[in-house]
């Protein structure tokens, strides 16, 4: 910095000044400063700013399963609002989802300084070691909306569910069978509540759940049982993924989607719109959903009481909701 004010013929504070954004500098000597930053490649020392400051500006993310499209962009979404608040990312990304793995993550980002942690977490064993966390940090889940956890954002998934039955439902078909994501997920979990509750709130039979794991095989396995049935004439699956594989295994048997039967996925994967039919799907908001966990847990950074913060108690919980869109996968049945 005393070079960059040697260069420029100004005074180390008004070096300090101009990286600090402040207005009480003249625009001839700024310009000056700045061409002298950009001429010696000068680098704030964060290290040095951070043990002055006591504020590291960067934030923690603990991330789960992120070969899976919904974690990804979960991740990229925090990624994205962080960047725009000024704020860097440091990554723990976790092959295991116990409790000792969990502490772990979390004193390693603790001691690389961060402000606060953003845990990508869906599975109710993570979310189990979570709660039972005693570190100080500043802590939100981003992916789960269930409020006996930690404070975070999350999709409202049985919502999303709900609406793509309902939809189902209002276009003729009897009934809607569904394949589900893994038991110890969150997210298939409400899925599978808000299709069932769907189908009880119209007074429809309620088939047996096929397993799904999020991939398409899982979800072509399950569309060689349903092809069994030829009462069956639409198709809920918990992700796109295996609604891609629901579809292959129709299409194989010589049942045709939709007119035989209407397949709807969940998440609208960037392909679903390029599927052959186009996939009907519930789209998860991503960027919003980054938006809402980052501002949550930058109030509690800034503010660690939570009343101050603007907490509604322990366990506030910001929800997105999810958007149905409508394609060609899907129709009135026997069309």
């Amino acid at each position: 910095m005393a070079d960059v004010a040697a260069l420029a013929g100004v005074s180390h504070q008004t070096v300090s000044r101009v990286l600090n954004g402040s207005p009480n500098v003249r625009a001839q000597t700024r310009e000056r400063v700045l061409a002298a930053i950009q001429k010696l490649d000068y680098r704030p020392n964060t290290a040095a700013r951070a043990l002055v400051t006591r504020r590291s500006q960067t934030l923690g993310v603990i991330s789960f399963d992120t070969t899976l499209y919904g974690p990804s962009q979960m991740l990229y979404g925090i990624e994205q609002a962080a960047r725009g608040a000024g704020y860097f990312i440091t990554i723990a990304s976790l092959r295991n989802h116990d409790a000792r793995s969990v502490h772990e993550a979390v004193d390693r980002l603790r001691d690389q300084a961060v402000e606060g942690i953003a845990v990508i977490a869906s599975r109710v064993s993570a979310m189990a070691a979570l709660a039972r966390q005693t570190a100080t940090v500043p802590m939100v889940t981003v992916g789960p909306t269930d409020p006996g956890w930690l404070p975070g954002a999350g999709v409202d998934n049985e919502a999303g569910a709900r609406t793509a039955v309902r939809y189902l439902l209002d276009q003729g078909h009897g009934t809607v069978h569904h394949v589900a994501g893994p038991d110890d997920w969150l997210e298939a979990k409400a899925r599978r509540t808000g299709w069932r509750r769907a189908l009880e709130d119209h007074e429809r039979p309620v088939p047996e759940s096929l397993p799904g794991d999020w991939s398409a095989r899982s979800g072509y396995r399950a569309g060689l049982r349903l092809v069994d049935d030829p009462r069956v004439t639409a198709v809920f699956c918990a992700n796109d993924h295996m609604a891609l594989g629901v579809v292959r295994a129709l299409h194989e048997t010589g049942r045709r989607v939709p007119e035989d039967v209407s397949v709807v996925g969940f998440d609208d994967i960037p392909e679903a719109a390029f599927l052959t039919p186009p996939l009907t799907t519930v789209r998860q908001h991503f960027g919003e959903l980054g938006r809402c966990g980052l501002e949550l847990l930058l109030r509690r950074v800034q503010f660690p009481d939570p009343q101050a913060a603007g907490v509604d108690g322990a366990h506030q919980v910001a929800v997105v909701a999810p958007e149905l869109i409508v394609r060609a996968s899907s129709a009135r049945p026997g069309r």
